[in-house]
């Protein structure tokens, strides 16, 4: 078992060692054994997908941006596929910070927006709350930052 306790701030960036699938309206838009995971205190861990791995067709820019204090500025994605619209429901980072190069262009997407979002064979469960979008799985224990009354964490 992980604890996200014991995840480090600033968070880590890490190899995922585990198959990542994303399905939205019947289409598989993500499937990568090279994922990213970042690991951060309070927080399930955040899949980063590589641009190769993404059907990048189904995203188009979102408008949207925010900041992360760690990584930088995070540029969101409408996701589209089997006659669905999810509005900025993926992100990347054009130019991470530094410590968090290994990022560029990879995109993240939020598992309570798409249909499945998996690891190996196991179906994620979404952080709570609609900002963050970290991927809760059975080896993963809380509690998670993202419900109310956890901002302050």
């Amino acid at each position: 078992m992980e604890s996200v306790w014991d995840y480090p701030r600033p968070p880590a960036l890490v190899a995922c060692d585990r198959r990542v699938r994303v399905e939205l309206g019947g289409v598989t838009l993500a499937d990568s054994t090279a994922a990213l995971r970042v690991l951060e205190t309070s927080h399930p861990p955040t899949i980063y997908v590589p641009p190769q791995d993404v059907a990048l067709e189904r995203l188009s820019p979102a408008g949207r941006t925010s900041f992360c204090e760690w990584k930088g500025t995070a540029t969101y994605y409408d996701v589209e596929a089997g006659g669905r619209r999810e509005r900025a429901a993926a992100w990347y980072y054009r130019r991470p910070n530094a410590a968090y190069a290994a990022l560029i262009d990879h995109v993240a997407f939020y598992p309570g927006r798409m249909d499945a979002c998996r690891l190996d064979d196991e179906l994620v469960s979404s952080q709570p709350g609609d900002f963050y979008g970290g991927w809760i799985t059975a080896d993963i224990q809380g509690p998670f930052k993202g419900s109310a009354g956890t901002l302050g964490w």
